[in-house]
């Protein structure tokens, strides 16, 4: 019922526009009721923007599973990553959404606040991993900004390309410049101590013939 009134709203809002459709509209074509859209959906503009509730609460779990073990900027990329594939998997949806919402100035406003619950999500896990350094606070929040600020700026060439582009490339090279601009490489691999080699002393007579050292030596290395 759920994919039926989103299927429902965007049919309309291609035919009719975004402002002209209405909530009665959308019940009538999907076939159901007011009170089960509202069962979905709090208003309008949420069945615009279906799976963002899932995908923030993706992202915090993500996070919150995350140990000392992993690079903390790393780790906020990777997060990151999870929008992505929440917009790859509807490719065609996904660039509806991206032109309606440049049409209607309130989905723009509400897609604004979505981003910034994103962005929220991110700094309070930096914040957390950061805690005890100096201007840790203002670390965590520039890197999530800049973050967000990549991501989306991948994203929305790859949606002004109606969804032709390698939308992962992209994000890759986007947040990959976060990474190199924040993150800390990835610490390298303990040099194994070695074990010191065996040495050995001879103490032989100036004057001894070379045949004697050449023995003495065999004789302490066990090979006579």
């Amino acid at each position: 019922m759920r994919d039926a009134l989103v299927a429902a709203a965007f049919q309309l809002f291609l035919e009719r526009g975004y402002e002209q459709t209405t909530i009665d509209d959308i019940v009538a074509l999907a076939g159901v009721g007011r009170r089960s859209f509202f069962r979905y959906f709090p208003s309008k503009e949420d069945v615009v923007f279906p799976d963002h509730e899932r995908c923030l609460a993706d992202m915090t779990a993500f996070l919150a599973s995350g140990g000392d073990e992993h690079e903390p900027v790393r780790r906020v990329c990777d997060a990151a990553r999870l929008v992505l594939r929440m917009y790859n998997e509807n490719p065609t949806f996904s660039v509806q959404r991206y032109r309606l919402t440049k049409k209607v100035p309130g989905l723009r406003a509400y897609e604004l606040s979505v981003v910034w619950r994103y962005e929220r999500a991110l700094a309070d896990y930096l914040r957390g991993r950061f805690a005890g350094r100096p201007d840790g606070t203002l670390q965590a929040d520039v890197i999530a900004a800049a973050v967000v600020a990549a991501h989306n700026n991948a994203l929305r060439s790859w949606l002004r390309s109606d969804g032709q582009r390698d939308a992962a490339t992209e994000v890759d090279h986007a947040l990959g410049y976060v990474q190199s601009a924040f993150g800390h490489p990835p610490a390298p691999a303990a040099v194994l101590q070695q074990q010191p080699e065996d040495v050995v002393v001879v103490v032989s007579r100036r004057d001894a013939p070379l045949w004697r050292v050449v023995q003495e030596i065999e004789s302490a290395l066990g090979r006579d």
